[in-house]
């Protein structure tokens, strides 16, 4: 039978026989054995970063998130300023510089600011201690590696890569920082947010018993994209439109559910080593990239995690977690239940003014982020949660490219892949890449009259036996 024209080599890269050089594979933690009396401590949270002396960050990248990021670092505590912005757009960097002087009534120096695709190396070199990282994730393993190569600490957005030559660049990168003394945080603020990390202390202490399976969900709504302008160019629309293209997101099982798969990689302490997947193109309108995928991820030790995720409107939505153990389950947040369904632990919330609890924490995680990355770099103790991201963006590459092809796609052949996303030349003009949606399997192709006629001659024979078969 024809195979598709779009080949696993497209997705997957050219797998190599031995290990990549200089990239430190990570530990799979194969027991998730947990001790009932075990006693997990974890840090204290502060509400606000300790005061000390100014601290200037520099945004690269200086869109929505990117400029709320901004908001969210000033927001963390004393003495802290943005002293540099970056984006390769003017008006972007406008825009941003526009709303930190409105919101926090902070003046961007116009030197500092500045557009193109080298706007990264130049906020890097404007005298920043930070540098926050919120452009599109393609660009994040270059961004990455500068700002360390720097020594500069960092706050980098997840997904830190899109594709696996690129998530092992950061682990590498991740390798250099922790020996330098680099403090990072990588956006996966659910690791920061109070009432998940109480539940992750409970599940460590034992209190469900062994992890047994799982499932994660970001099933949402349509996010948004950006119509062609007849101004821009291919390049430009498709940066302005970078939820919708695989090699600028990774796709949205990486740029967006990477949140539920690192839950389950944090409360695991383990991550999946295999993926089995699908997923489809039904409503999107720009792009390369599915709306929905469903992927069965199994860890080395053989519990399966379900993992499902969409984009389309008026459709039933979830964003959560959702983990078994041997002797409950809990939703990673806020509630954990014995096996008869009956409440073992609830988070408590703080109360309002009435007395009722207020079902959100005291302070916002994606403020709470910055606050522990100030603390990390003013008390010294430096913390650096790149590697962990790495690991997590990798298994989203993983289950996107299991559903590109409907093949079984492992972890070990994510760390031995050279695929490499994205044009080898960055210019505003034309995009010198592959832009079909991805069709799992093998084409369907009609036989042809010899075949027709074999098939018929041979279901005429096996006929045949059949009735001899019965006359004796």
């Amino acid at each position: 039978m024809k195979k598709s024209s779009i080949s696993r080599r497209n997705f997957l890269g050219k797998a190599a026989t031995v290990g990549v050089a200089g990239v430190i594979v990570p530990t799979i933690i194969t027991s998730c054995a947990r001790e009932t009396k075990k006693v997990v401590e974890v840090p204290a949270f502060l509400d606000q970063a300790p005061d000390g002396p100014v601290l200037k960050a520099g945004i690269i990248g200086c869109g929505g998130r990117g400029t709320g990021a901004a908001i969210n670092f000033l927001n963390a505590g004393p003495n802290l300023q943005v002293t540099a912005l970056g984006d390769t757009f003017q008006d972007r960097v406008d825009n941003c510089k526009a709303r930190i002087l409105k919101e926090k009534n902070q003046e961007v120096p116009a030197e500092n600011c500045f557009v193109g695709f080298d706007a990264y190396q130049k906020v890097i070199d404007s005298g920043v201690d930070i540098v926050i990282l919120a452009t599109p994730p393609f660009f994040r393993p270059e961004h990455l590696a500068a700002a360390v190569a720097a020594k500069k600490h960092i706050f980098a957005e997840k997904p830190v890569a899109v594709d696996p030559t690129g998530a092992r660049s950061v682990m590498a990168t991740a390798k250099k920082a922790e020996g330098m003394g680099l403090s990072i945080a990588t956006g996966t603020q659910r690791r920061h947010q109070r009432d998940y990390v109480a539940n992750w202390q409970q599940v460590q202490q034992g209190l469900i018993g062994d992890l047994t399976g799982g499932n994660v969900w970001w099933n949402g709504g349509k996010l948004w994209h950006r119509d062609k302008d007849a101004s821009w160019s291919e390049m430009e629309w498709m940066i302005r439109d970078w939820v919708n293209w695989t090699w600028l997101s990774g796709d949205h099982i990486v740029e967006q559910h990477v949140h539920n798969l690192d839950v389950a990689h944090w409360f695991f302490g383990a991550y999946p080593v295999k993926a089995v997947g699908m997923g489809s193109r039904l409503r999107r309108v720009t792009g390369d990239q599915y709306d929905n995928f469903s992927i069965d991820y199994v860890m080395e030790s053989g519990v399966h995690l379900h993992s499902m995720c969409r984009q389309i409107n008026g459709c039933a939505n979830n964003v959560s977690e959702r983990l078994q153990g041997t002797k409950g389950s809990t939703n990673c947040q806020n509630t954990i239940l014995d096996l008869a369904g009956a409440e073992l632990w609830k988070y408590g919330y703080p109360l309002d003014a009435d007395g009722k609890p207020t079902n959100s924490v005291s302070v916002d995680p994606y403020v709470q982020e910055h606050i522990d990355l100030v603390t990390a770099i003013r008390t010294g103790k430096v913390f650096n949660e790149l590697e962990t991201t790495a690991i997590s963006t990798m298994v989203g590459i993983m289950g996107r490219i299991s559903a590109y092809t409907g093949k079984e796609t492992t972890y070990e052949e994510m760390m031995n892949s050279d695929l490499k996303l994205g044009p080898a030349v960055f210019a505003f003009g034309p995009v010198d890449i592959p832009k079909e949606v991805p069709i799992a399997g093998e084409a369907y192709v009609p036989p042809t009259p010899e075949q027709l006629a074999e098939q018929a001659k041979r279901q005429a024979e096996r006929a045949a036996q059949r009735a001899a078969q019965t006359r004796n």
